[in-house]
């Protein structure tokens, strides 16, 4: 939800803790924003000191999952001594906001936009949308091919096959929950357990979802081409529709989408955007066109999806 862009959105750092095992849920955002000031200053305090647990309302370790989690899918960023509320977060989680609640699907599909389409203290959610194409797996046959990939990331970097198996439950909890779960927390919806991305098609085994995404709003869909334009090509002014659809990182690989969904909604994006991004096929060759953006545009976009 971060409006400005990070310069290490992209880097090589690799993040595989903070949320305490738990799946983002739905008001937990709202709750971080909740701590905020007038001014859209955090203390980083307000998530250790002793009355954390009674201002969030939950158990210590959720305080630090509420923490991890809001920095993770930017409704917050690091400022010195504080955290800072990125200017998007405000608009959709203030009282009176675009979905103060995250009961709108949009929410949840931004969220997951900034989790799978970055990888931004989420390198396995990245990962997993990303790299991984088989037809269907288990957590165990991710471990070690995630944890391949995290050392050519950073060759450095040591992880325990424990936390690396953590992070991928978490991961694939929050998008296909366990039908039943011994802590009532468990029963709670996951935030992303909604999209429909993910699904346990047999016990301890998934597969993706892929097809058109009929919840994926226009807007949300354009703020995230655009997003992924700036961060890999940001001096291109057309991209081609195989980068839309495959690249590392493209709305493509991140929604799951298949070709024909993809084209329809490039097509469809030149009355959206009343021309600023515009589709072109000639002689085979399939490119979308942009002109310049601001970033009121861009926030129009993610607006009008919660029209």
């Amino acid at each position: 939800m971060k409006s400005k862009h990070s310069k290490n959105t992209q880097g090589a750092s690799v993040r595989f803790s903070g949320h305490e095992t738990f799946p983002l849920r739905q008001m937990w955002l709202k709750k971080a924003f909740d701590q905020a000031s007038d001014g859209g200053l955090i203390p980083k305090t307000t998530f250790t000191d002793e009355s954390a647990i009674t201002a969030f309302g939950v158990g210590k370790n959720m305080v630090a999952s509420i923490r991890h989690w809001a920095l993770a899918c930017g409704v917050m960023y690091d400022e010195g001594d504080t955290f800072r509320v990125a200017n998007l977060a405000t608009e959709i989680l203030q009282n009176g906001g675009l979905d103060p609640y995250a009961e709108n699907p949009s929410t949840a599909w931004l969220v997951h936009w900034q989790l799978a389409g970055r990888r931004h203290r989420s390198t396995t959610w990245f990962w997993l949308f990303n790299h991984v194409t088989a037809p269907t797996f288990t957590r165990l046959e991710l471990e070690d091919p995630l944890s391949r990939y995290a050392r050519s990331l950073d060759p450095k970097h040591r992880l325990s096959t424990s936390t690396i198996s953590r992070d991928l439950e978490t991961c694939l909890r929050g998008y296909a929950p366990r039908a039943a779960a011994g802590s009532p927390e468990d029963f709670a919806e996951p935030l992303l357990g909604e999209l429909g991305l993910l699904q346990e098609v047999h016990k301890g085994q998934y597969a993706f979802r892929r097809g058109p995404k009929a919840g994926l709003h226009d807007g949300i869909f354009a703020y995230a081409l655009i997003d992924f334009w700036d961060r890999t090509a940001n001096s291109q002014s057309s991209l081609a529709f195989e980068t839309v659809a495959y690249a590392e990182g493209s709305p493509g690989r991140v929604f799951k989408l298949d070709e024909e969904s993809i084209a329809q909604r490039l097509i469809s994006l030149a009355d959206f955007t009343g021309g600023k991004i515009a589709w072109t096929d000639s002689g085979g060759l399939r490119q979308v066109h942009r002109k310049a953006l601001s970033g009121e545009d861009r926030k129009e976009m993610v607006r009008r999806a919660y029209d």
